[in-house]
């Protein structure tokens, strides 16, 4: 590790092959707590290159528990980056049950806030989700609820090193670029957000490589997800495209509006608010917007407005929640 944080130190960057090495070598606990802390110490204050991010996910993937389907489904993730420092409400968990509660399959990649107060495991643990890597749990939950929910550390080695490494640290760290695109079940389907251009480029090319259906999203402003504070970015199989939140029909909204509150609970009130239909509309509205940018990276062929509309029908007609609570039930 001293010729690691050496080399790193001396600005020189790391091949595809060599970052999954080292990724590797964490995940065995190769490396003594204080090094992996500066490990990513080091990539909180320089710019990851594409070959590092390859490499990083290479290994989480290589080293993932893998789990088997009983159906070839058509799968979404809705999973954001986090760490853009704005603490919001659950807003791509919400959206993925009204995916969900619209007839399409989600596997939603999921852990606990590091740089935030509420993960989206955070509030499913507390309304009563029990995580699980059961093949059969995951598929009967696929099949009844139209969702699964996958707790990241319990498909991923490497977590369980670097986890209290995160928590203690308290910030953004290259683990956040890397939990969009690990997710053990690999969808054909993705939407995720990030917190910056400069990695919304980086994803850009990397997913251009691969054959999944993508759209990739960056508030202006810097939230990892449609916020409606500002007009927003994406890069998707369709090209580059800015959104004006005035165009889609909707006026800008204050930060505080979408605010998630201090506590797991104050966030897991405003999702059973959301649920339930008891929510503001701005609540409801950043909810939608999400999920119809989820729905529309599947129906290429919409428009936003039409997939908008798709996902109030779920929302409005109790679908939503029903996803919701017949996961927990399975």
């Amino acid at each position: 590790m001293r010729d690691i944080l050496n080399h790193l130190f001396s600005q020189k960057t790391f091949s595809a092959s060599q970052s999954k090495d080292i990724l590797t070598q964490i995940a065995e606990g190769k490396f003594n707590t204080a090094q992996v802390a500066a490990f990513m110490t080091a990539y909180c204050m320089r710019t990851i290159t594409v070959e590092e991010l390859t490499g990083f996910r290479d290994a989480m993937l290589a080293l993932c528990l893998p789990i088997n389907l009983t159906n070839d489904y058509n799968l979404i993730d809705l999973c954001g980056t986090g760490g853009d420092g704005k603490d919001t409400f659950n807003i791509s968990t919400l959206a993925s049950f009204v995916v969900a509660g619209a007839g399409y399959k989600v596997a939603k990649h999921g852990n606990y806030g590091v740089s935030s107060g509420c993960g989206s495991s955070n509030v499913m643990e507390y309304l009563g989700y029990k995580f699980t890597n059961d093949e059969s749990v995951l598929n009967q939950s696929l099949t009844e609820a139209g969702i699964c929910f996958l707790h990241a550390p319990l498909f991923h080695p490497a977590m369980k090193t670097v986890a209290p490494i995160r928590k203690e640290l308290g910030v953004k760290t290259f683990f956040n670029m890397l939990g969009p695109m690990v997710n053990p079940l690999q969808p054909k389907n993705q939407m995720v957000g990030v917190f910056s251009l400069e990695l919304a480029r980086l994803y850009a090319y990397l997913y251009q490589q691969s054959d999944k259906n993508y759209t990739i999203v960056h508030a202006l402003d810097g939230y990892d997800e449609v916020s409606m504070t500002c007009d927003f970015k994406t890069f998707s199989n369709r090209g580059e495209q800015i959104y004006s939140i005035e165009d889609l029909g909707f006026d800008k909204i204050n930060a505080n509006t979408i605010a998630g509150g201090s506590t797991v609970a104050q966030g897991a009130q405003i999702f059973t608010a959301v649920l339930n239909n008891t929510a503001t509309t701005q609540q409801n509205n950043v909810v939608l917007c999400n999920a119809a940018l989820a729905i529309q990276t599947i129906e290429k062929a919409k428009t936003f407005a039409d997939c908008f509309y798709i996902a109030e029908e779920a929302l409005l007609s109790g679908k939503a929640k029903q996803s919701f609570n017949n996961l927990l039930a399975v």
